[in-house]
């Protein structure tokens, strides 16, 4: 798959983070469980009934490591493009892993969700993701506590 010839999206921001997690699983080998949760996207009715019985639900975060670091049980994810904003079961999804000790963030481009897990992965044992220290990124919290982030650099 060429992501050259794709125009930007939330999809082929997540393709970029998951080609570097696994370029990256040389420093952090860990990385080979990031994973995404096929939650979101379009199918025929057969295809939905049989997902939702098999458990699928709405609102659950696109991205998912697994591992835990600093303060954290695990990190959760939800990629979001341009203007694109969470779901209310989306918003919900975060706030109650938060509330379970997951760091959860709403990165609306793959280069802040790359800074993102390098930040969590070298947490320092008890630590806590400091936005501040998200370089070239640009963050603010919703209603609801949730951050979100952005990379300053429009080509990132």
């Amino acid at each position: 798959m060429k992501l050259k010839n794709m125009k930007r999206s939330e999809d082929t921001e997540q393709i970029k983070v998951i080609r570097w997690a696994a370029a990256a699983e040389c420093r952090y080998p860990e990385l080979k469980w990031l994973h995404h949760i096929p939650n979101g996207g379009t199918r025929n009715s057969q295809e939905a009934i049989k997902l939702k019985n098999m458990g699928v639900k709405p609102g659950i975060s696109d991205l998912h490591f697994p591992f835990p670091h600093g303060r954290y049980h695990g990190l959760y994810i939800e990629m979001k493009y341009g203007k694109n904003v969470t779901t209310q079961k989306q918003s919900e999804f975060l706030c109650d892993m938060c509330d379970a000790r997951h760091c959860v963030a709403v990165c609306h481009d793959a280069q802040s969700a790359i800074k993102l897990i390098e930040e969590y992965i070298n947490l320092p044992e008890n630590g806590l993701v400091d936005p501040d220290e998200l370089e070239k990124s640009s963050y603010h919290f919703d209603d609801d506590g949730i951050c979100h982030i952005q990379s300053l650099d429009p080509f990132a």
